[in-house]
């Protein structure tokens, strides 16, 4: 897997949010959400295009990695935290995790 930095400013299909990229802009950073365009990283091969959820917030050392799973094909691919994604949205996400893992 080759990563390909692309730089592409779009508009969140989620929030509406315009969104400037920097290479390494995967998701929204008002509200986490992605969408399905790779088959690796940055290579625009996926022809899903679905909305992707942000379902899980992990540590990985000193990094976060938000978790997007893809509304329309269920595939599941794992993110850095981008230094301009939203704390809130961030908290949000923990806090909709940790209820629902007190669900279960």
């Amino acid at each position: 897997m080759t990563f390909i930095k692309k730089v592409e400013d779009f508009v969140c299909e989620n929030c509406g949010a315009k969104v400037t990229g920097d290479g390494f802009t995967n998701h929204c950073p008002r509200c986490l959400w992605s969408k399905h365009v790779d088959v690796d990283p940055g290579d625009r091969a996926s022809a899903c295009g679905g909305l992707m959820e942000p379902i899980n917030l992990e540590k990985k050392g000193e990094r976060f990695i938000i978790t997007h799973r893809c509304t329309r094909c269920f595939h599941e691919s794992k993110n850095r935290v981008h230094k301009k994604d939203d704390p809130e949205a961030l908290v949000e996400l923990s806090v909709k995790i940790a209820e629902k893992n007190e669900e279960l």
